[in-house]
């Protein structure tokens, strides 16, 4: 029960990053990332021993990271508007709750998965400063050992201070209530990972304090992911693979009431007539709904992402019918690539087929079945192949799993398009966009994988003089393949890969040859500040409430 006059702490949990790219930002990201998994070897052997820090930035991960940031936040004049919107959306969300109608008092924060930038916004950042009982040290790194270290304004003990559970109780809140649109709306891992976070923190309060402050997770509200999580081994988690027990549940008697909301799917269809095309018919335009995936496979355990992103894929295809002359079979979903056989070497790694990609795997809970069985199912290139083959002359990127832009829908998304079906192709090609990319005036690389170790490598679609295309391998066979081998990269051609065949003559910079795609393509327009969307998450704030008191 909710009293009518306690003070009721709402968190606002955000995905994160970093407004500007720094190392540091990108170090702090790379140790909060694994800080919620105690079975990772980072955990264990890097975050509180100060031998093991300067190798953070060294590994192929974080130069993966270092490279593709560098060049995404670059294209964007810098800044990342991520954290920005996201403020406005928080104002818009704490306004509506200042005037409800009920005389509920309400003191809202938020949390970041990932507060690379704002620590402070970190679930709870003293965790990572003092580590879990066995910490031999605190974690006060601030670059001494990197390349121009130490860095500028570094606070050792910039860990040690309340993150936003702190910050609500000591204002007094008698309860704390998240609700989450990490990935945009759908429960997910990572918002779990920021639940239990929270709740460690609820329960060193509640025990110093003698109290019993709640948690209540708008998105979850009959605790799915709690109840599905397994059990053995004790203190399981991804990383140790396979789990011994497990629940098995019914998802259909958990839903998601923020993903089920139909104001939700509105504001996506909104943004994806925003790009539609005014030279192109709505029966001759697809829509692509690009999701990720789990990252691992083990995860279809408790997770639930793939389910609430199929209900919110089908309320947004279900609202589009609102123009008649759309092909229904036109709107179809797709995820990303993931680690693959490879039958050359029978190794589990990264491949050219699966774009060199890792972070995909698209189970429905329990589900035995990679990627869902329905029109949702597709891996991203098959779907932009499958709408070019059905004819289409515009194809709209609907990307659902986020609310608002930030260098990931800004930048990464165009690549990954660009490579399949070109650059010349997008929609604002000619005239270019230079308010999203100053001095740009579009968001393409020279080629995508700009991560890859490309020195003496042919990058150019249709072969180079003095090397062939795609670029070799560079990994031995006998070792699996990672993401800095150059056969991973893609030339950001002018009209795709898909439906070309470099053996049947040179690509054309100038109009499409073979069957690659002609027609055009753009990006969804995302909800960003729209204070429609404060309001639906101050509505589910205060309905959940209401369920609360009873």
């Amino acid at each position: 029960m909710v009293p009518q006059n306690d003070l009721i702490g709402v968190i606002y949990v955000l995905h994160g990053g970093m407004d500007r790219y720094h190392p540091r930002y990108l170090w702090d990201a790379s140790v909060q990332m694994f800080s919620y998994d105690p079975n990772h070897p980072v955990y264990h052997m890097v975050i509180w021993n100060p031998d093991a820090w300067s190798m953070v930035l060294t590994t192929e991960f974080a130069v993966k990271f270092i490279r593709k940031y560098e060049f995404e936040y670059e294209r964007v004049n810098g800044i990342d508007p991520f954290h920005c919107i996201s403020d406005m959306q928080l104002a818009d969300m704490k306004a509506v709750l200042e005037k409800n109608s009920r005389g509920l008092k309400f003191e809202v924060d938020y949390a970041c998965w990932m507060a690379a930038d704002r620590v402070a916004h970190y679930p709870y950042p003293r965790f990572i400063y003092n580590g879990p009982e066995d910490a031999q040290h605190q974690c006060t790194y601030c670059g001494e050992h990197e390349p121009g270290g130490p860095w500028p304004g570094c606070k050792p003990d910039r860990y040690n201070v309340d993150g936003p559970v702190e910050r609500l109780l000591k204002k007094g809140a008698s309860r704390i209530i998240m609700i989450d649109t990490t990935v945009g709306g759908p429960r997910f891992f990572k918002t779990f990972d920021v639940a239990r976070m929270t709740k460690r923190a609820l329960s060193d309060w509640n025990r110093a304090h003698t109290a019993a402050v709640p948690l209540f997770w708008v998105n979850d509200p009959q605790s799915f992911m709690e109840r599905a999580y397994p059990t053995q081994p004790p203190d399981w988690t991804p990383t140790l693979g396979e789990p011994e027990q497990f629940a098995k549940l019914n998802i259909s008697d958990y839903p998601n009431p923020v993903v089920a909301d139909r104001d939700l799917a509105l504001l996506h269809v909104e943004g994806i007539e925003s790009s539609f095309s005014k030279d192109v018919s709505a029966r001759d335009t697809g829509i692509l709904l690009f999701n990720h995936g789990l990252f691992a496979a083990e995860r279809k355990y408790f997770d639930p992402k793939i389910d609430d992103t199929n209900v919110l894929n089908r309320n947004i295809k279900a609202l589009l019918q609102r123009h008649p002359d759309m092909d229904p079979e036109n709107i179809v979903g797709a995820y990303g690539g993931v680690k693959e056989i490879n039958p050359e070497n029978g190794l589990l790694e990264r491949t050219r087929a699966m774009r060199g990609e890792d972070i995909a795997y698209a189970q429905l809970y329990l589900g035995e079945k990679d990627l869902p069985p329905d029109e949702f199912g597709y891996r991203y290139w098959e779907a932009l192949e499958y709408l070019k083959n059905r004819g289409v002359k515009h194809i709209v990127i609907g990307f659902p799993q986020v609310l608002c832009d930030s260098v990931l829908g800004m930048v990464e998304l165009y690549n990954q398009v660009g490579k399949e079906i070109g650059i010349k192709t997008w929609l604002n090609y000619k005239e270019g966009d230079y308010a999203k990319y100053p001095g740009y005036g579009h968001p393409f690389a020279d080629y995508w994988g700009n991560w890859v170790d490309a020195e003496g490598v042919c990058l150019t679609m249709g072969g180079c003089a003095d090397g062939e295309y795609p670029p070799l391998r560079k990994t031995p066979l006998d070792e699996k393949r990672e993401d800095m081998d150059p056969s991973l990269a893609f030339d950001l051609s002018d009209f795709g890969h898909l439906g070309y065949d470099q053996k049947l003559g040179a690509p054309d910079p100038d109009h499409p040859v073979q069957n690659q795609y002609r027609g055009t393509w753009a990006v969804c327009v995302h909800p960003n500040s729209d204070p429609r969307l404060g309001r639906l998450l101050a509505k589910h704030v205060l309905q959940s409430v209401e369920r609360l008191r009873g």
